[in-house]
C-alpha cells in the first residue's frame, strides 16, 4: 500500500450563507424607523405639545431698534406688555414669500377672539434697508392688514439677522436691479420673550394649523 500523495490544497469549508434581500430590507427599514422615533422622540422633549411648526427650546429672542412704517422710533423688546410676536424678515420688493407671509399671518389674526388680538403682533423687519424707507413700508405693509414694517439700517441689521439666525444676501437681476434671498422662517414669540416656534413660508396657508399653535403658545407662556 503506497500512502497518499501530500496537497496544497486547503480543505474546503463551506462559504458564508448569503443573506435573502428581505432581510437586508427589514434591517434599514428598522434603521430608519429607529431614527425616525429618535427625531421624534427628541422633538416632544423639547416641547411635549405637538407643534405643526417646528418647536424652539424657548431661547430668549433678542430686542432690536429702528424706525417703524409710521416713521417714528421703534423699539421692539421680547414678551413686552405681556404680547406675543410674530417676527420675519423680508422686504417690499419680494416676489411671493413675503406677500404670503404677511397675507397669511393676517389670515390667523383674524380668526383669534378679539381678546386673543390684543395679545399678538405681527412685525416685518426689512432686509433691504437702502430700498425699503419708512414710506415705502407705510405703502406696504398695511396693505395686507394689521403688522408693523421696520427699517433697521445696516450693520445693525446684520446684527439683529445673525441673534435670529437668518441669513440675507442680495442678487444682482439682469433688467431688475437686485433682489434679496432671505431666510423664509417666521418667529413666534411668547408673551414672556422666548422663542417657541418657528414656520416656513411653505407651511403658513395652513392657517388653522398654525392658529392652534398660536392658541397654544398665548395661552402657555414659558417661565
Amino acid at each position: 500500500m503506497t500512502a497518499p500523495e501530500p496537497t496544497d490544497a486547503a480543505p474546503a469549508f463551506p462559504g458564508p450563507t448569503a443573506r435573502p434581500w428581505y432581510a437586508s430590507a427589514l434591517l434599514a427599514l428598522a434603521g430608519v424607523t429607529l431614527l425616525l422615533l429618535s427625531v421624534w422622540a427628541f422633538a416632544r422633549w423639547q416641547s411635549p405639545y405637538p407643534f405643526y411648526g417646528t418647536a424652539s427650546q424657548g431661547v430668549r429672542a433678542s430686542g432690536f431698534q429702528g424706525v417703524a412704517h409710521t416713521g417714528r422710533p421703534y423699539a421692539f423688546t421680547p414678551g413686552q406688555g405681556g404680547r406675543a410676536t410674530a417676527l420675519f424678515f423680508g422686504f417690499t420688493h419680494c416676489a411671493n414669500i413675503c406677500p404670503l407671509t404677511l397675507s397669511y399671518l393676517n389670515k390667523v389674526r383674524d380668526r383669534l377672539s378679539p381678546e386673543e388680538k390684543k395679545q399678538l403682533d405681527i412685525v416685518l423687519v426689512s432686509v433691504d434697508p437702502a430700498r425699503d424707507t419708512p414710506e415705502r413700508l407705510a405703502g406696504y405693509v398695511p396693505f395686507f392688514g394689521s403688522g408693523t414694517g421696520v427699517r433697521i439700517p445696516e450693520p445693525a441689521l446684520g446684527e439683529v439677522a445673525r441673534a435670529y439666525g437668518v441669513a440675507y444676501q442680495k442678487v444682482d437681476v439682469k433688467g431688475a436691479g437686485y433682489q434679496i434671498n432671505h431666510t423664509t422662517a417666521t418667529y413666534l414669540i411668547d408673551r414672556a420673550g422666548r422663542v417657541r416656534v418657528l414656520w416656513d413660508y411653505t407651511q403658513l396657508p395652513q392657517v388653522e394649523r398654525v392658529l392652534a399653535d398660536v392658541r397654544y403658545v398665548l395661552e402657555t407662556p414659558t417661565p
